[in-house]
């Protein structure tokens, strides 16, 4: 494990030049706002994400009259979208562009155009404090791919590398601090799932899969998914953790809500252990609401997991799921069932994600195939151990 974790350190997310992807958004962003932009540097940020590529710049311009129209940044920021004779806008940015096909993506489809308006509703509908989205290239020309930009927040996110189970300001926090921390990353979930949608937007987000329930579907494309991250090489473990899932449906899968589908905390911002940013909605879609709060409990023991492989205390009780399933029913009146079956589901699910991610550090010559395919998996044993009845920490 520790060896993992030191390699992880060095993983390669992009195969871009930044010099040239900052001329050309530079170039683009002009002909947005019709003024000439400056951007003195683009970068990629430190933390967490392998999937969609991300920038980070500032842009700055000077309004060319009086009465011109600054298209798509109203309201963000002090950037109210007229500017005045002379007037100056600096805008802090975060783009989020589909990754090249050379970079061997981890997931087969980037629907930029959805995740942005998912973050929309979630902001304007749900209250949830994502961040405001500026503007949606749709056209692949300007950057090589379609790209989205959205406002830059401030704040602490929960690390991945290394893990934030390790050291740092959650582990050195209060109980009552962590504690809030939990609530509020909780309320996240409530807030989202009370969403009201039309039925336009509801379809938009549905799963793909062959038709019928919404975890049906999501079961299915997910199934897809594993086929074509793997099928060269299956991983008998997943297999197993497939045929798992059926055996073990949910007799009635609950209610269908607006799901982030990545609910985490390390895809959150905080201040004050109290959440100003909730990021990376490119798995959002309608779901159980048991999917999002099985994906926030499982994704926190991974974590806990390699702290205590590598014989750290880490969090053990922060995240447990009789704790997440309490609050979210004090926020809702809901209580969420069948978390058993979500919980295997998401270790499956991330077992999917890891391997993909193993199999791309492969491709370009960080890690060594291993002999065992069933090793791609990070968590294999306490996915084993979950298939086999064991839900213990």
């Amino acid at each position: 494990m520790e060896e993992r974790r030191e390699r992880a350190e060095g993983m390669r997310t992009s195969t871009r030049d930044l010099a040239e992807v900052r001329e050309r958004l530079r170039s683009w962003l002009t002909g947005r706002v019709g003024a000439p932009v400056t951007i003195p540097r683009v970068d990629h940020p430190s933390g967490n994400g392998l999937s969609s590529e991300t920038l980070i710049f500032d842009a700055r311009w000077t309004s060319g009259g009086e009465g011109h129209e600054v298209d798509g940044v109203g309201g963000v920021d002090g950037v109210d979208g007229v500017g005045g004779v002379g007037e100056v806008h600096e805008v802090r940015c975060v783009a989020r562009m589909a990754p090249a096909s050379e970079a061997v993506p981890v997931f087969p489809d980037y629907d930029l155009g959805r995740q942005f308006e998912v973050m929309r509703l979630a902001r304007e509908r749900a209250g949830v404090p994502a961040p405001a989205t500026l503007w949606y290239e749709p056209d692949p020309g300007p950057l090589g791919t379609p790209f989205f930009v959205m406002e830059r927040l401030e704040g602490d996110v929960p690390p991945d590398l290394p893990p934030y189970t390790f050291a740092g300001w959650l582990p050195e926090a209060s109980p009552a601090d962590r504690d809030r921390l939990q609530r509020h990353s909780v309320e996240i979930l409530a807030r989202l799932h009370g969403t009201a949608l039309t039925a336009g937007e509801t379809a938009a987000l549905e799963p793909a899969g062959t038709g019928g329930p919404a975890l049906r579907r999501h079961v299915d494309e997910q199934r897809a998914y594993y086929a074509w991250a793997h099928g060269a090489r299956p991983v008998p473990l997943l297999e197993r953790a497939f045929r798992w899932l059926e055996e073990h449906w949910p007799d009635d899968p609950g209610p269908d809500v607006l799901s982030w589908g990545d609910a985490r905390i390390g895809n959150v911002m905080y201040r004050d252990f109290t959440p100003v940013g909730v990021l990376d909605w490119e798995m959002a879609t309608i779901a159980p609401r048991e999917l999002d709060l099985a994906w926030m409990i499982f994704l926190h023991r991974f974590f806990q997991d390699v702290a205590e492989s590598m014989g750290l205390p880490g969090l053990p009780d922060f995240m447990r799921s009789e704790d997440v399933c309490r609050t979210y029913r004090e926020l809702t009146g809901y209580t969420p069932r069948d978390m058993g079956f979500y919980e295997t589901y998401a270790a499956l699910r991330h077992g999917v994600i890891m391997a993909r991610v193993w199999q791309r550090r492969v491709h370009f010559g960080e890690l060594p195939v291993p002999a065992d395919p069933d090793d791609l998996v990070l968590h294999r044993h306490r996915l084993e151990r979950m298939i086999a009845g064991d839900r213990r920490s």
